[in-house]
């Protein structure tokens, strides 16, 4: 009789948000986190060595800083783009299946309807150049066995996001100015983590998901989430423009992701976005900075 080895699990990236989140969902199992410390993706060498015996890898490692990007786009595309390749030429080598997360910037945002998982790339900053070449990069090169995951407008309890800020600025300000022109999904990252396990574990087929809870709301809506959750009066949270607010990357005004690719692998979606941020505050995923 013959009995299946346990699969092993592989996180790069595993100090960050997501990858803390990564390694609570893949617990009870064999599986490795490394930080940026542990493991510089940029070096292909220490990749090759690193993923060696790992039937999943799962790369939660990336350069996010937004407006930094534009002016060290080169340290950017090193991380984004060319450790993601290092990762994938590493996984075909291995015979690993690699997870590759990825951003809705690699859209335009000039949408009205959600983005499918196939719509054609047109990334308008440096940072989402960068991520949709390590899409590129991790699909070519470890073909049949990468599955991209897109996810946008995350927050969690292990890494500086929207929502902690919002925590903050309601015990540091009477009101707070928040855009309502930009579009988004709110995502948790412990729904994300469990929907890239739950993915892995049905055997879904290699390709494009889209990783974002439900439904849709402005970056004001979800500050007004946020302090009534937290509390507050959400009354606090006033409406502006994105014009009032010029950063050196440009936003995308539009990043509500389409889920379909979900139901074809025969999996329920990831759920909706209020649902889950109410079960952030419930469980104390979520406190100011």
């Amino acid at each position: 009789m013959t009995t299946t080895a346990p699969m092993k699990y592989l996180v790069t990236g595993a100090s960050g948000m997501l990858g803390t989140d990564l390694l609570t969902a893949l617990q009870g199992r064999d599986a490795t986190g490394l930080s940026r410390a542990q493991l510089d993706v940029t070096d292909a060498d220490a990749v090759a060595e690193a993923t060696e015996g790992f039937d999943v890898i799962v790369n939660a490692a990336a350069y996010t800083k937004v407006d930094d990007a534009e002016t060290h786009e080169d340290e950017a595309r090193s991380i984004n783009a060319l450790g993601a390749g290092n990762l994938a030429r590493a996984a075909a080598r291995h015979g690993s299946a690699l997870v590759q997360v990825s951003t809705d910037y690699v859209f335009d945002g000039a949408a009205t309807s959600p983005y499918p998982e196939d719509a054609p790339l047109n990334p308008v900053s440096a940072y989402g150049r960068t991520k949709a070449e390590g899409e590129r990069l991790a699909l070519e090169l470890n073909p049949g066995a990468t599955f991209i995951v897109r996810t946008a407008w995350l927050y969690g309890q292990h890494g500086p996001n929207f929502a902690k800020t919002m925590l903050r600025l309601a015990a540091e300000r009477d009101t707070v100015d928040v855009v309502t022109d930009q579009l988004g999904q709110p995502t948790w990252t412990t729904d994300l983590a469990g929907h890239i396990v739950a993915l892995l574990d049905a055997g879904a087929p290699a390709g494009v998901y889209h990783g974002t809870n439900s439904g849709e709301t402005s970056w004001f809506g979800f500050a007004k989430a946020v302090f009534e959750l937290g509390g507050n009066d959400p009354d606090r949270v006033k409406p502006t423009e994105s014009a009032r607010f010029v950063r050196p990357a440009p936003r995308p005004a539009y990043s509500v992701l389409g889920h379909d690719a979900w139901g074809r692998a025969g999996l329920p979606p990831m759920r909706d976005w209020m649902t889950a941020l109410r079960d952030a505050f419930s469980t104390g995923a979520l406190g100011a900075e």
